[in-house]
């Protein structure tokens, strides 16, 4: 018993150990799953053209794939645009067919020229017919960058020290109509799921909400040379799997304990 309190011990230092390491600029970071929100179609951003749209000019046709980045980020964003491409790349589904894809910028210094050069490199990317037309890559204004970004439960913040934005890596898939339908985090996507939560959206289906693996971009690290991901599982059931864990090697321990008790006892 005394091996099981000490490793009791260490599993909760180990756990406070990490809540006391973890940037406190995280604590503003995150994609809240807000499951059917409607998202106001009167936001308006500028297009890749430099034209003038309102997210309502993409709703009432097809489900939408909706992606928040912003164009200059040093790492994640690429990540999460590569695989998202990856992913939609190895579906049957056809884009401007089966679903749209729309990807905001949530930095507001950024213009429709930057939009541009990654619509040119993602859409050559995906090589699918009508790419082009179906995946909408949008700048826009502080107010209605907070206002979708609020509604949809994506938080980030502004990290003034190394000069760019703390945020984690997900997309979201919504409605014909806009309503928010399901939540994918990270930067390694399933085929299999997003086809399945395009299907279901398609039918106006909200999903529950998923196990969040949130994965960050939020520093520089002089010692590295490199920009730092930090991943951080947010599941209770984490949580439930090492208590199961542990709660079975305290049964082994004990059982272990009673055969060797009954063997001296029987010696």
């Amino acid at each position: 018993m005394k091996r099981v309190a000490l490793l009791l011990i260490v599993v909760l230092a180990a756990s406070a150990r990490a809540q006391a390491t973890r940037p406190s600029i995280l604590a503003d970071v995150g994609i809240d799953q807000k499951l059917d929100v409607q998202v106001d179609p009167g936001l308006a951003f500028t297009d890749d053209a430099g034209a003038t749209v309102h997210l309502g000019d993409y709703f009432g046709r097809r489900p939408i794939v909706l992606s928040l980045v912003y164009y200059q980020c040093p790492m994640l964003c690429t990540m999460s645009l590569n695989d998202l491409t990856r992913t939609m790349g190895a579906m049957p589904l056809k884009p401007g067919e089966d679903f749209d894809i729309v990807t905001v910028s949530f930095d507001p210094r950024e213009k429709s020229d930057l939009a541009a050069a990654k619509k040119r490199h993602y859409v050559q990317e995906y090589r699918k017919p009508r790419a082009a037309e179906a995946w909408h890559f949008l700048v826009g204004d502080e107010a209605n960058i907070h206002k979708l970004t609020d509604a949809v439960g994506f938080r980030y913040a502004w990290d003034a020290k190394f000069n760019q934005y703390a945020h984690a890596a997900g997309f979201i898939v919504l409605t014909p109509e806009g309503k928010t339908s399901r939540y994918f985090y990270g930067v390694d996507y399933s085929s299999k799921d997003l086809r399945l939560a395009i299907d279901e959206a398609s039918h106006d289906k909200i999903s529950r909400p998923v196990e969040q693996i949130l994965l960050y971009c939020f520093h520089y690290d002089p010692s590295t040379g490199r920009y730092s991901l930090a991943i951080m599982r947010l599941m209770q059931t984490g949580g439930v799997i090492t208590l199961l864990a542990l709660g079975g090697y305290i049964a082994l321990s004990l059982r272990r304990d009673a055969r060797r008790r009954a063997e001296v006892a029987h010696g």
